[in-house]
């Protein structure tokens, strides 16, 4: 069976049964590996990329569920060349340290910002909740998260 998925504004065909999680999709078939493998069972987020716009676990999700949807990966946030400001924010505010966690942080961070472009502290610790981070570099994320915010509000 072959299944269509739009991943980052294009349209490709993968073999796969509809129940094949789309991380093992975007990782083995699209070759694109910023998503995560982490626990495998939507409690981690390392794996989360943006479905419709909606920060979703690529770990659990089926490819039969996101077949009409529009999916983007943190390699689709760049464009012309240019980093996002989410991507630009994590780099000038050092908040990667391992880095596994920093895919799901900067995704369900674009999904806030998306929703409330000036978003308070709180609203980007609430925000980010579901996404663990080992390293303990959880402040350095949230001064990225709120330094992106105020990027966007200069554009």
């Amino acid at each position: 069976m072959a299944v269509n998925l739009k991943v980052n504004g294009t349209t490709r065909r993968v073999p796969a049964e509809p129940d094949t999680p789309l991380l093992y999709v975007l990782r083995n078939d699209f070759e694109l590996n910023g998503a995560k493998f982490g626990c495998g069972l939507a409690q981690c987020g390392a794996c989360t990329v943006l479905v419709d716009g909606v920060a979703t676990r690529s770990c659990v999700t089926p490819i039969s569920q996101v077949a009409r949807a529009n999916i983007t990966t943190i390699e689709g946030l760049a464009a012309n060349g240019k980093l996002h400001a989410l991507q630009q924010a994590f780099i000038d505010e050092q908040a990667a340290q391992c880095g596994y966690c920093i895919n799901g942080m900067i995704m369900s961070a674009k999904e806030l910002l998306d929703r409330k472009s000036q978003p308070t502290e709180a609203d980007v610790r609430s925000a980010l909740a579901g996404n663990l981070c080992r390293c303990g570099t959880h402040n350095r994320i949230v001064r990225a998260v709120l330094r992106a915010a105020q990027a966007n509000g200069r554009t």
